[in-house]
């Protein structure tokens, strides 16, 4: 048996049973940690110059970003929910100008800017 086939197994079924029992404020927490995760990957496979792997992990990032923004209320969209769609979309192009011009400071200002919403988002936590 692979090793690293068995604990990539075991990750994915600990990420399943996670999502099937989370509630939808955890469910937010994990896409941006997962954001977050994607752009540090990102950042680490520019630094070793894997071109591939950048594509890859910002690709999964700007998935995740698009997830965050799929997720807004459209319905009910306040002036600060049009401001954070606004952010998202912005995240979007500046993770797609890092892709393009391979841009360790794009990365860097998309991981601030997620970093900076999920401690808002962390901080009204339901009890």
């Amino acid at each position: 048996m692979n090793p690293m086939l068995a604990l990539r197994q075991y990750q994915k079924i600990s990420a399943q049973a996670q999502t099937s029992e989370a509630s939808p404020h955890r469910l937010v927490q994990m896409l941006m940690e997962g954001g977050l995760d994607r752009i540090a990957q990102a950042r680490g496979a520019l630094e070793r110059k894997d071109l591939a792997g950048k594509g890859i992990a910002i690709g999964k990032a700007i998935g995740i970003v698009g997830g965050l923004r799929e997720g807004l209320d459209r319905d009910n969209m306040t002036p600060e929910l049009e401001r954070l769609d606004a952010l998202y979309l912005y995240m979007t192009r500046r993770l797609c100008d890092a892709n393009i011009n391979n841009d360790i400071g794009a990365l860097d200002e998309v991981a601030d800017l997620l970093t900076t919403v999920k401690e808002g988002w962390d901080a009204v936590a339901p009890q």
